[in-house]
C-alpha cells in the first residue's frame, strides 16, 4: 500500500514479497555497523522479520519503516519511516539505504516527507531519532530535517551509548 510520494520516490508498506531486499539491506556492512546486526540470514528469517517488525507495527500504530521505491525503476532502494520502541516515549524516525543509493539525496527527500506525514497525517507531537555516536552522516541528515541533539542514552540490549535527537512537530 502506497503511503506517500516524493519527487523521485514512493514510500509504501513493506511486505513479505520484499524479503530478498530486506535480507540484502540488513546484511550490508554499513547497516550492521551503524544500526545493528539483526541476525537475519535467510529469506525465511527476512519474511519473519517483516511480519514481526513491520506488519505488526502497521496494524498497531499505523506506521513502521516503509519501503522507498525509486519511481524511475520501481526498484526498492531503502527504508524510511517511524519506529515505536518500548524504551522511548515517542516514535523515532529511521532510514537505511542500499550503499549504491546513498549520498544521492534519497534519504533527505524521504525523511523530509516522512516528517511532514508524521505532523500532518499521524499528528505526532514529537519525533525522536537515535544514532550511534560515530554515525555522522545520519546525524547531519537529522539536523537537516529539523532534529536537534538532546543527550546520550543507553537502551536495554545496546552495549554502546546512543545519541538521542528530538523535534517537536
Amino acid at each position: 500500500m502506497k503511503i506517500l510520494e516524493t519527487e523521485r520516490t514512493i514510500l509504501r508498506e513493506v511486505t513479505t514479497d520484499d524479503a530478498e531486499f530486506i535480507l540484502e539491506l540488513l546484511n550490508q556492512a554499513s547497516f550492521i555497523r551503524y544500526i545493528g546486526d539483526r541476525n537475519v540470514r535467510t529469506l525465511e528469517q527476512a519474511r519473519d522479520y517483516i511480519e514481526n517488525r513491520f506488519t505488526k507495527s502497521y496494524k498497531r500504530f499505523g506506521f513502521a519503516m516503509w519501503g522507498v521505491v525509486l519511481k524511475e525503476t520501481s526498484k526498492l532502494i531503502g527504508l524510511c519511516g517511524f519506529v515505536k520502541r518500548d524504551d522511548l516515549p515517542d516514535a523515532d524516525i529511521g532510514f537505511a539505504f542500499l550503499p549504491q543509493f546513498e549520498k544521492r539525496g534519497y534519504a533527505f527527500e524521504s525523511a523530509s516527507a516522512v516528517m511532514r506525514y508524521g505532523r500532518d497525517i499521524l499528528n505526532l507531537p514529537r519525533v525522536l531519532a537515535i544514532t550511534s555516536r560515530d554515525n555522522e552522516s545520519s546525524q547531519k541528515l537529522l539536523a537537516k530535517i529539523g532534529l536537534k541533539f538532546e543527550r546520550l542514552i543507553s537502551l536495554p540490549g545496546d552495549a554502546e551509548e546512543l545519541k538521542l535527537f528530538s523535534s517537536d512537530l
